[in-house]
This record gives C-alpha cells, sequence and structure tokens, in this order.
C-alpha cells in the first residue's frame, strides 16, 4: 500500500511536470511570434534624411561627417544614440559617376569607429574596413573615384567585432550615386518628393526606454526587435503627391530579414537592387531583402487612398523552429502611404530600364567555394592577419557559396558587384538578375556568384566577404581577400601598422 502511494505521488508530479513544461512550451512558441498588422497607428510623418552639403575644392566633391553620441525620440521620449552629423543615422550623400570624392570623417565618440562604404567600388586603403580604423578625437578623410552605375549604397561602421552595436545605436546612412548613363528618366527621381530613401530597421527597448541590443531567445542571430523604425520614424506615414512613387528599401537591421509587400496585393514595379536598375522591370507583389540588401520599387497610387507597406512572413527555409525563432514568421506593419485627394502625373515605367553587360561563365579564372557554418566560413573564423583570396586586378572569378548550418545567413562582398549565375543549379529569378553585393542564403543551396576585380590592386590592405547578419559578422564569419597585380602575390596584413595610424 506505501509503494502503491508513493507511486501514485510521484504519477501527480510527473503529470504536473509535464503539464507545466507543455504550458511553458507552448507560451515559448506563441511569444515568438510578433504581428503588429493593423496595430500601428501611423501619427508620425515620415522623417527625411537630408541631403549632405557638399563643396568642391580641386575638382573634388567634399563631404563632412562626423559621428556623434546624441538622442533620439522613438515615441518613448528621449532615447540615447548615436548618429552622423546628428542625433541619429545620418545624411544622404550623393555624387555622380565621374567625380572624385574626398568624405571627411570626424570622430566624436569616446571609442573607436570606422565608416564603410557599403556597395562601393574603390581602393582597399578608403574601404572603410575594420583596418581602417578611426580614433576619438581623430580623423579620417579617404578619397576615391566614383565609377560605377547608378545605385543606392549606404554607409555604417565595420569595427571588428563591434559593428553591431555600432549600427544598431543608429550610425549609417544612404549613399547615392547619379549617372545619366544607367539611370532613366521616366522612373520618379526627385529627392524627398517621389525618390524617397527608406531605412528600415526593428528595435526593442528597455524598461526604461532605452535601446535594448540583447540577442533574440533561442534564434542564434542577435538581436530581433518588435518595434519598426523607418529612417528614425516609429509608425510614419509618407504624404503621397504624385501618381508613383519610387521607395528605395534599405533593410538596415542587424539581423532581421523582411517580406515587403500590400494588404491589397497591389502589385508594383522592381526597377533596381544593390548594384543599380535592372535591364527590365518586374511586376511584383512581395520582395525580400535581408540585412544589407536595398531593392528600388514603384508603387502606383489612386487618388485620395491609404495603403500600408507591410513585412509577411519570409521562407527563410531554416525549418519551422528556425523560421519561428529567427523572424521569419512575423508581419510588421512598416510604413503608411497618404495619397493626396489630386495627383501629379508620372510617366509610366518603362518596360526595358538599361543593359546590364553580362559577365560570362567562360572567362572566369577561377571558382573558389565558400561555406558557412556556426560563425566560421571554410571552417575558419576571421583572423585580421590571414589573407584568404588573392584574385588578381582585372580577373573574372566565380564564387561558390552555400549556407549548411540550417541557420540565416547572407553573403556580402565588398568592393565588387556581382550576378548570380546559378541557385541551387538553376537560373536565379528576377530579383536577383541584376547587380548585387549581398545576397541571401537558404540552407544546403549553393550559389554561383561571378564578378569581375578591375581597377584597384593592393596586395597589402584587404577587403572583406562576410554574412551580413551583424552578430555573425562580429562573432567571426568573415574573411579577406585582397586583390593583386597580374602574376602578382598577397603581402603582409599589418594590422599593427593600421592601428598605429589610425585617424590622422
Amino acid at each position: 500500500m506505501r509503494l502503491r502511494r508513493v507511486l501514485a505521488i510521484v504519477g501527480v508530479v510527473v503529470l504536473l511536470l509535464c503539464t507545466v513544461c507543455a504550458g511553458a512550451g507552448v507560451w515559448i512558441w506563441n511569444a515568438q511570434v510578433i504581428s503588429t498588422a493593423d496595430q500601428v497607428d501611423f501619427t508620425r510623418p515620415l522623417a527625411v534624411p537630408p541631403l549632405a552639403p557638399s563643396r568642391m575644392v580641386d575638382g573634388r566633391r567634399v563631404f563632412d561627417l562626423k559621428a556623434q553620441a546624441g538622442e533620439h525620440d522613438f515615441g518613448r521620449g528621449a532615447t540615447p544614440t548615436w548618429g552622423f552629423n546628428g542625433g541619429f543615422l545620418g545624411p544622404t550623400l550623393r555624387a555622380a559617376r565621374g567625380e572624385q570624392v574626398v568624405v571627411n570623417v570626424t570622430n566624436a565618440l569616446d571609442q573607436t569607429t570606422t565608416v564603410h562604404w557599403h556597395g562601393m567600388h574603390l581602393p582597399a586603403e578608403a574601404d572603410g574596413g575594420p583596418h581602417q580604423l578611426v580614433q576619438p578625437g581623430r580623423a579620417w578623410s579617404p578619397t576615391w573615384k566614383v565609377d560605377q552605375p547608378a545605385a543606392t549604397l549606404w554607409y555604417h561602421p565595420h569595427l571588428h567585432g563591434e559593428t553591431a552595436g555600432h549600427v544598431y545605436r543608429g550610425l549609417a546612412g544612404m549613399f547615392l550615386v547619379d549617372d545619366p548613363a544607367t539611370s532613366v528618366d521616366a522612373l520618379p527621381h526627385e529627392y524627398g518628393v517621389d525618390d524617397i530613401p527608406l531605412i528600415v530597421q526593428d528595435k526593442k527597448f528597455d524598461g526604461d526606454g532605452e535601446l535594448d541590443d540583447s540577442s533574440s531567445f533561442l534564434g542564434g542571430v542577435g538581436v530581433l526587435g518588435d518595434t519598426v523604425a523607418v529612417n528614425g520614424t516609429v509608425g510614419p506615414y509618407l504624404d503621397v503627391t504624385t501618381e508613383r512613387v519610387r521607395l528605395r528599401l534599405l533593410n538596415g537591421s542587424n539581423a532581421r530579414s523582411y517580406e515587403f509587400g500590400f494588404p491589397d496585393g497591389r502589385r508594383f514595379a522592381l526597377v533596381g537592387t544593390d548594384g543599380g536598375l535592372l535591364e527590365a522591370a518586374y511586376d511584383l507583389d512581395r520582395i525580400m531583402l535581408s540585412p544589407g540588401e536595398r531593392a528600388e520599387i514603384v508603387v502606383t497610387v489612386k487618388a485620395g487612398e491609404r495603403t500600408v507597406l507591410r513585412s509577411y512572413p519570409q521562407a527563410l527555409e531554416t525549418g519551422l523552429l528556425g523560421d519561428r525563432f529567427t523572424g521569419g514568421a512575423d508581419t510588421l506593419d512598416i510604413l503608411q502611404l497618404r495619397a493626396a485627394g489630386t495627383l501629379a502625373p508620372r510617366p509610366a515605367v518603362p518596360q526595358r530600364l538599361v543593359a546590364v553587360p553580362k559577365l560570362n561563365r567562360a572567362d572566369a579564372v577561377r571558382q573558389r567555394p565558400f561555406t558557412l557554418s556556426g560563425h566560421a566560413i571554410n571552417g575558419k573564423q576571421m583572423d585580421m592577419t590571414r589573407v584568404d583570396a588573392a584574385p588578381e586586378r582585372g580577373s573574372v572569378e566565380i564564387w561558390k557559396v552555400v549556407n549548411n548550418d540550417g541557420t540565416p545567413h547572407n553573403f556580402h562582398i565588398h568592393d565588387v558587384q556581382f550576378q548570380v549565375l546559378t541557385q541551387g543549379g538553376a537560373a536565379p529569378p528576377p530579383q536577383l538578375s541584376g547587380w548585387k553585393d549581398t545576397v541571401y542564403l537558404p540552407p544546403n543551396v549553393t550559389f554561383e556568384l561571378i564578378m569581375r576585380f578591375s581597377d584597384y590592386a593592393d596586395a597589402d590592405t584587404p577587403y572583406m566577404f562576410h554574412c551580413h547578419v551583424l552578430y555573425h559578422e562580429d562573432a567571426g564569419m568573415m574573411g579577406q581577400f585582397v586583390v593583386v597585380p597580374p602574376g602578382g602575390q598577397p603581402g603582409v596584413i599589418d594590422h599593427a601598422s593600421h592601428l598605429a595610424h589610425a585617424g590622422h
């Protein structure tokens, strides 16, 4: 009888524990999904980053940027933040192809930072990666000739091991390249009127209303926020005064991917990706962007209507658990478009846009494999003194890139714009048909990327390649390459020398 009582008590305890565990599991499962659909009060006009002033000095276009501490109102009062030339984010830099630019970067923070020109083709010494440090109270003035098609680029810090925190606090901005030969006048192009930059970022806050950059629970990708800020504006609306509006979308988040679309299913024209306009406009109702990616879309509106740019659950393809714990199941309202009662006319989007010269597989002199797993690429974590590849100047290469660990990863290459030859052995979809510098990698799908290493050779100063999920980048999922002269060999990466000459 005593044994029966003990067994009965044990059974009850086990049943209670199972019930508690099941309930906790259900709570954890449900707590991982965020939906703000139809829950956002769009009460704040969208802030449009100002165009950075510039001046011509000795035939060069000169910009000034100062990284500084400040504060920003996300609707919770004054939150401590960082910004360029202000409290949060930075101005939009704009230059034309063929111009020699100088950017005077001053660091007014109390810690070292860098400024990387994401998507820009430029000498390695001006790239702003982890070797081009700017110490507190110092300045750095990179200069280069802008020589690439019209495109939507951006800038942000690239400090080894600390990029995520610097970007999350607010150090980022857009850099637009103009080029009449690779732009289309029929597209909306009046900045701030019918041509609108949208820096989309997710944020979360602690009990004091300050930014919380703690990692997401079980996600393994870093911070995932429940509040969306567009150009720093929470709950933004855009007054649209033209029949068509061009939205330059930048996923400026640390880890979250977005699947942009509209609740009424309206279609829009995808006209450009990371490195410039496409050959043809593509009619879509959704476009997915992983961290660092850009897309230019043209949306048609009717007089007096309102609609919402929304991010829908996306197929990260990391499995049911993986997608759910890394933001793939979330639905987030981004921006409300408010069309005026009378709209200024704008031309229809041309079907044909610009010529995009195709790189030829037969011209590739080498193929290189890159496997992303854990926090490493090809089994190696970032080493500031190691050269992982040394392509020759002028050469064409194919990089075969695969994510094989079941976690969301993407792949960004500095200096070059590449083309996607194949995705899983097949031709890429339309949204991957143009120039790219960042691409999302669904697990176990091999991407063949083809690129040309033109113009600049520096055997001693590296560019980076890495996952642009910033938590992964900081944890070591990054490598280095140098471009060498034909027949040349890589030099020695002397990081101590870079440290000694950080800023001037």
